[in-house]
């Protein structure tokens, strides 16, 4: 089997023994896999009027799609003893954010941790990773400011920034 995208603009299945079918298979759960990224508009509104000032969202990298089913932790480090005290744990939806993490009010200065567990994520998928989990610590001086911490993730690497 293989697919070709003629000249019509249409894409057709076709049968040819040198195409591997497997290429096939990967192709359409690929494009199944983007169809369910398109968001209805009510749902981008929902999630633009988010009321929590910190947010998150999970790319995986290797495969061009959102980290969605993550599940991942918030936890906010206690300065008098340098314990973690859990704020919120969640799951990344299909977009690969998790909203309401943490509400205005609650959202103070100091050192916090998201853990994302990275080993489930990757094994759901059939696929083993390097980094069981990955723990982002950063610090917030100013809780009045809007907070976006991303993970671009593949198996054997991550890497994230202060997005907004």
């Amino acid at each position: 089997m293989g697919v070709v995208d003629n000249k019509c603009g249409c894409t057709h299945l076709l049968t040819a023994p040198d195409v591997d079918e497997q290429k096939v298979l990967m192709s359409a759960s690929r494009l199944q896999q983007l169809k369910s990224q398109i968001l209805p508009g009510n749902k981008l509104t929902a999630m633009a009027g988010s009321p929590s000032p910190l947010t998150t969202h999970v790319l995986n990298t290797a495969m061009g799609v959102p980290g969605s089913n993550m599940a991942l932790s918030l936890y906010q480090q206690d300065p008098s003893t340098n314990t973690w005290n859990l704020i919120t744990t969640g799951t990344t939806n299909d977009d690969g954010r998790c909203p309401g993490l943490i509400a205005k009010q609650s959202f103070t200065s100091g050192v916090y941790k998201m853990h994302f567990e990275t080993a489930q994520y990757w094994a759901s998928m059939g696929e083993t990773c390097f980094y069981p989990y990955v723990e982002i610590v950063f610090t917030i001086n100013d809780p009045g400011q809007k907070y976006h911490i991303p993970l671009l993730l593949s198996r054997f690497s991550y890497s994230t920034y202060r997005g907004s």
